[in-house]
């Protein structure tokens, strides 16, 4: 059944941006497919969607609707790209910034928006690569009204087993993923150290894959993270051919720079910050290369990404 009420714009068909635009189709959604690469436009094309291979093609195909833009671009990107879209909406539009940026420059960019006479709501979702099946995780910050009118698209994305959630002025939502990014380090920084204590502490046989699945059944531990490792861990015990480098995507940097702007102490959130920069200057181990293998698993990242 097609849902008629709202027409949407998904600019970035990367790894979650191509989920996003397929879950809102599937749930009924007038979905224009936009990238910069052609690609991913021919495969959203193939299952269905609105192709806009330019930016002009997306405006047309608004009409004399209200353009609604979901972006899910890189952050170093994301001002050109808002100043190219800002040049070309017609007024009273909305966009929505879903990727991962910095709440303080969000701000900014909100009050820009607003002065061009369109709107942008910042939505931090999480879900990684498995918010298509399970339903995404995702936070929303901005003009309250403004977010009442894209809520029934949030609705969709968050089935089956996902959520969301208005936390209130713009910045609010990346704030809150943000945090939720710095938890994550220090999680992962954790079970990747107690997974290389079992190895190669003083027992030398301990099945990595069994204690994790022991862990996995109702511990205190038990968690998706801990899921992903354990399955990582039957699939490739050893960690073969993962040099252990570990990207950061810059929310802990910024999650860290607020801590300390506020005085609050994050020495877990710090530590595992410090093991991902140590990583990239070579100085890798087993729980590197674990944590490299769970961004594979839960975001797709590619393994060896330097």
């Amino acid at each position: 059944m097609k849902n008629n009420s709202i027409k949407i714009a998904i600019a970035g068909l990367g790894r979650m941006g191509m989920q996003i635009a397929k879950k809102l189709h599937e749930g009924g959604y007038s979905v224009i497919a936009h990238n910069r690469s052609h690609d991913p436009i021919d495969e959203a094309k193939n299952l269905g969607m609105l192709p806009a291979y330019m930016k002009e093609d997306v405006i047309k195909l608004f009409g004399k609707d209200r353009a609604i833009i979901w972006l899910m671009l890189p952050s170093d990107v994301l001002d050109q790209e808002l100043d190219i879209w800002l040049s070309m909406i017609p007024k009273g539009s909305i966009l929505i910034d879903g990727g991962n940026s910095d709440y303080r420059l969000t701000r900014v960019r909100a009050e820009k928006v607003k002065k061009s006479g369109s709107a942008l709501i910042d939505v931090g979702t999480s879900g990684g690569i498995w918010g298509y099946k399970n339903g995404f995780s995702m936070m929303a910050g901005g003009d309250e009204k403004t977010f009442q009118i894209i809520e029934p698209v949030l609705k969709t994305l968050a089935k089956p087993e996902g959520a969301y959630n208005y936390f209130g002025e713009s910045g609010t939502g990346h704030f809150v993923k943000m945090t939720h990014n710095a938890i994550e380090y220090g999680m992962m920084e954790s079970l990747a150290e107690g997974y290389r204590l079992l190895k190669e502490g003083p027992y030398k046989n301990i099945d990595l894959f069994k204690a994790g699945d022991v862990w996995q059944h109702r511990s205190v531990i038990t968690s998706w993270l801990n899921e992903l490792t354990r399955d990582a861990l039957k699939e490739n015990p050893e960690m073969k051919n993962i040099d252990g480098f570990v990207a950061e995507s810059g929310e802990a940097r910024w999650a860290l720079e607020t801590a300390k702007e506020f005085n609050i102490e994050t020495p877990s959130i710090s530590a595992s910050f410090d093991v991902r920069l140590e990583s990239q200057k070579g100085h890798i181990n087993f729980a590197t290369k674990l944590l490299a293998s769970m961004r594979n698993a839960f975001g797709g990242h590619k393994i060896n990404e330097k």
